[in-house]
């Protein structure tokens, strides 16, 4: 694996340190990744639904409204929620705390004001008990600290995540940000289609419609108790649970059927993104070795074993 020389900035973010925050960002995009998903047409995989690391925070990408355009993005540097049209108007709501039965009038009323109409599902996805956006007067934190240091190490796993995506010439995600899971991923294909999964819902369906290894970081929750990178291969092949990875840090977690490395064993590392990219490439080659990918057809020629 080529060592890399990209700049190291991996800031310390206890889960417990900005739990509430989370929570509370964690709707907010959820909010507006929606009107993302309702205003743009299906992708492979759900590929039009996630949001985009940026040099100023977290952003949609451009969304066609009839002849018009427009982008949302969260600047957390100037701490603002950011919609810009292609009439080059620009509308700006202050992020701080505030509920998200608040934030979901405000940014709502932000849009029409943009000349923008939208209606969203308001109930959340991928948490348990689910309040609708509307009602949630329960998660209204906002440490702006902490949100700066969640999109500091965003910023230098979407950099690792890209040069490993690099190395790939099959098909392959882009590096995106699921606001339904909270995650920065990016996952690579074999080029088969999956077997079928029996009693899958829609949303499972397509997204695991082809043999995938997937790679990407969590700030955790449930069981993880902490902020942590993860990487599973579906169908999981014969063997992959038993394989040795790196670093020697990272284990295989059977209730998640992923491996994890936690995030703060690749922080005190010597070289955090050399331990990242270890862990991306060698669960990878597990995943592709195992599951008889055709690796000389989807590898760059001078990858480094």
């Amino acid at each position: 694996m080529l060592k890399s020389d990209l700049p190291e900035c991996w800031p310390a973010l206890p889960l417990d340190s900005w739990r509430d925050t989370y929570a509370t960002l964690h709707m907010w995009t959820q909010i507006v990744g929606k009107v993302r998903l309702r205003l743009t047409p299906l992708l492979n995989h759900w590929w039009n639904v996630p949001l985009y690391v940026t040099a100023r925070g977290l952003a949609t990408s451009r969304i066609a409204y009839g002849q018009r355009a427009f982008e949302v993005w969260f600047d957390f540097i100037r701490h603002q929620l950011v919609v810009e049209t292609s009439e080059g108007t620009v509308h700006k709501m202050d992020l701080q705390p505030r509920s998200v039965a608040d934030f979901y009038a405000e940014f709502l009323a932000m849009l029409r004001s943009a000349g923008i109409e939208v209606s969203i599902w308001k109930m959340p996805v991928e948490i348990p008990n689910p309040m609708a956006f509307d009602e949630d007067r329960q998660h209204a934190s906002y440490d702006r600290q902490a949100v700066e240091k969640f999109w500091r190490i965003l910023l230098s796993v979407d950099a690792v995540l890209q040069r490993f995506r690099s190395s790939f010439i099959g098909k392959s995600s882009p590096v995106h940000f699921f606001w339904g899971s909270f995650d920065l991923a990016v996952t690579r294909f074999s080029g088969r289609r999956a077997p079928e999964r029996s009693g899958a819902d829609v949303i499972t369906r397509e997204a695991y419609s082809h043999e995938v290894s997937s790679v990407g970081f969590w700030p955790g929750g449930g069981e993880i108790k902490d902020a942590a990178f993860y990487s599973y291969a579906a169908p999981e092949p014969v063997g992959f649970k038993q394989a040795r990875v790196r670093p020697a840090a990272a284990t295989y977690n059977p209730q998640l059927s992923e491996f994890l490395l936690m995030y703060e064993d690749v922080r005190r590392s010597s070289s955090p993104t050399d331990s990242l990219l270890d862990f991306c490439q060698s669960t990878y080659e597990a995943a592709a070795s195992l599951g008889n990918w055709d690796r000389n057809a989807l590898e760059r020629q001078s990858r480094a074993s």
